[in-house]
């Protein structure tokens, strides 16, 4: 029934040398392009519902509290799923994987247009949340398979910031619907489905799967460039016949690297969701407006994009030195985060949201990379699965309800207290990344040098 995400088998007909190059960047121009335009359609759907919340609310006759629990219900789904979805799509054709993914998305989010009932739209954005999680994975074992080390950090940044670009499809998105259709919601949902899913075919069309099944030479032969984990064992192989029990504990839960990258993200996490979901309440006790708080979640979003890009680059530009650039970033964080907390002045404020933006989101566009690279190709997408569960069932959970439910008690001091430790955390935990790293790449040039 899935053959169709089975994995190709390495071509039989190899491309001849002399057109390698021109092949291969013509591939990774596809990829790039066929997973940032694919995981920004993946945004439209995920985003819809949330976008639509108000509207919902007064046609539907929902509850603040159904919302949240429906939205809490994709949450902790996703975070779940995607674990499992990142196991299966390293034994899947990777390209077949990211469409389908997509188009299974499209299918129970314009389901969502032709029901009023909160059990049925409950259990269809938990199927959604199922589908959603086969995204990320799938983009990120493309990029790894693709790109050398040495340019892959600006090409993750560029993916990453997909998802910024996706919300403002989305909202564009419902704009369209609304002019069209006098504001049907159900026409809102089809409307995102539809686009969505010409957007996964158009690029099915142009995505390819693995460089060796297209007739190329896989990464390591053709940047030259021999990538090591923390053992000192090449991470080149792009297949296994490894079971999924095999890869979680052999590759996943034995690598103290995955783990202190996956504890860092999921404190970055904390701290992303515990400034932006809290900007519209916390910051009307700075003096500011309701609505230009509300205005200051989408600085603090928008803001990050060309921070996150040119971070990627630098950590390219120092040979891939992801941990560094990332522990500078936590450090600058630290301090925007205690003039965010303790200062009275507006503009400062502003401007340190807006700084702010940057510092959390490129550490957590590059643990993303970060973790894929300290496993071997064959096991990328587990590797995002398990830190995507990690910053999703507790990273986002603990940001917002645990949060929630401490400031109610003890104030928007215990916000701020939250927060402080999970940035405490992040810079302990990259301490220790710093000098692993160091130590992994002494290996990789020892192992190139004697090539």
């Amino acid at each position: 029934m899935f053959n169709f995400l089975k994995p190709s088998p390495d071509a039989k007909v190899q491309v001849p040398a002399d057109k390698v190059e021109g092949v291969y960047k013509r591939k990774q121009t596809g990829v790039l392009i066929a997973t940032c335009i694919s995981y920004l359609a993946y945004y439209i759907i995920r985003l819809i519902f949330t976008t639509e919340q108000k509207p919902i609310m007064k046609e539907y006759g929902f509850s603040v509290g159904q919302i949240g629990l429906i939205l809490s219900c994709f949450g902790v789904g996703y975070g779940i799923a995607k674990l499992f979805m990142g196991g299966w799509v390293d034994k899947s054709n990777t390209k077949n994987f990211l469409a389908f993914g997509l188009y299974l998305s499209c299918i129970f989010n314009a389901f969502l247009g032709f029901t009023k009932n909160f059990y049925v739209i409950l259990f269809l954005m938990l199927f959604i949340s199922f589908t959603q999680a086969m995204g990320a994975p799938a983009c990120q074992r493309e990029i790894s398979l693709w790109f050398s080390k040495k340019h892959r950090g600006v090409v993750f940044a560029v993916w990453a910031s997909a998802h910024n670009a996706g919300a403002f499809a989305c909202v564009a998105c419902i704009q369209l619907a609304t002019l069209l259709f006098s504001g049907s919601l159900t026409m809102v949902f089809i409307t995102a489905s539809v686009i969505s899913a010409i957007i996964a075919t158009l690029m099915l069309l142009i995505n390819s799967e693995r460089p060796e099944s297209e007739g190329l030479p896989n990464m390591a032969e053709y940047s030259g460039h021999v990538e090591l984990n923390e053992k000192g064992e090449s991470t080149a192989q792009e297949l296994s016949d490894k079971s999924f029990a095999d890869i979680l504990f052999h590759d996943i839960l034995t690598n103290k690297v995955v783990w202190a990258v996956t504890l860092t993200s999921m404190s970055i996490y904390i701290v992303r969701y515990g400034v932006m979901s809290w900007i519209p309440s916390y910051l009307p006790t700075k003096g500011f407006s309701v609505e230009w708080a509300k205005w200051l979640v989408g600085i603090f979003e928008l803001s990050a994009v060309p921070g996150v890009i040119i971070l990627g680059l630098v950590s390219d530009l120092l040979k891939g030195r992801r941990s560094f650039v990332c522990f500078l970033c936590v450090i600058a964080m630290i301090l925007c985060l205690v003039t965010y907390f303790t200062s009275t002045s507006k503009a400062l404020i502003t401007v340190v949201l807006f700084i702010m933006g940057s510092l959390i989101y490129a550490p957590l566009s590059l643990v993303g990379l970060m973790v894929n690279e300290a496993v071997p190709n064959y096991a990328v997408g587990m590797s995002t699965g398990f830190m995507g569960f990690f910053q999703y069932v507790f990273g986002e959970t603990m940001a917002t309800a645990l949060i929630g439910m401490l400031v109610d008690k003890f104030g928007w001091g215990a916000s701020s207290t939250v927060i402080y430790i999970a940035a405490g955390v992040a810079f302990l935990l990259l301490v220790y990344l710093v000098f692993k790293e160091r130590a992994i790449m002494k290996m990789e040039d020892q192992v190139n040098r004697t090539k």
